[in-house]
């Protein structure tokens, strides 16, 4: 933790700080609290990241790069879900969003997908499931914010879901990793989006209870 900040840096809140990096404010508590990153207190207790230290963590991380099998889903899965985003515009969970909803949705399969990569790389991943789980709950609540049916809800996390489940079942014709690894692989990716879609449908059945239980 520092004491005090220099004049001239810019600080940024928990969840600026977050969005900075692309990542889910808990994962980023996460690594101030383990000290990976710098962090200072305020009087108040809040936290307050430095931009020149989320710069330096940011360009680290790049230069440290991730394990073959990483890179190679990580780079994989970004461009095929950009190309299916183009092809399904049309569809009903992506045309009945307003802009802001959808700003809403990249970003969040952004840090979903930065939370994939952490619990590929993470054999226990406790936490990093709490954390799909937020996320899926914040997806919920996009979805009825935007009035979207709940099988349209799910549809658009199944999207998601179908993207990383073909990219994973395609690396080994381009890649050259063990069949166990790739097993591997598909299975902590289908646990993780168990529990993205599990919270959307928690968010609903709340909203519906809620509903039910008023005079």
């Amino acid at each position: 933790m520092l004491d005090s900040p220099p004049e001239t840096e810019r600080w940024l809140t928990l969840s600026q700080a977050a969005k900075e990096l692309g990542v889910h404010v808990t994962t980023l508590r996460r690594w101030a609290d383990n000290g990976d990153i710098p962090v200072m207190l305020t009087p108040g207790g809040h936290r307050r990241f430095a931009a020149s230290d989320l710069a330096r963590f940011a360009q680290e991380r790049r230069h440290q790069g991730s394990s073959d099998l990483e890179s190679a889903f990580a780079d994989k899965a970004l461009t095929q879900t950009r190309q299916e985003i183009v092809v399904r515009r049309d569809k009903a969970w992506l045309s009945g969003l307003d802009d802001s909803a959808r700003d809403r949705y990249r970003l969040l399969g952004r840090q979903l997908l930065g939370l994939t990569l952490q619990y590929l790389s993470d054999e226990n991943g406790g936490d990093i499931l709490t954390e799909a789980s937020n996320i899926g709950r914040q997806y919920g609540e996009i979805g009825l914010q935007s009035r979207l049916p709940l099988p349209e809800a799910l549809e658009a996390s199944m999207f998601f879901r179908d993207m990383l489940m073909e990219t994973a079942l395609q690396l080994p014709e381009n890649t050259r990793i063990r069949p166990e690894a790739n097993v591997r692989l598909l299975r902590r990716v289908n646990r993780l989006l168990n529990t993205v879609q599990l919270a959307i449908a928690e968010v609903y059945d709340a909203a519906s209870t809620d509903s039910l239980s008023r005079p």
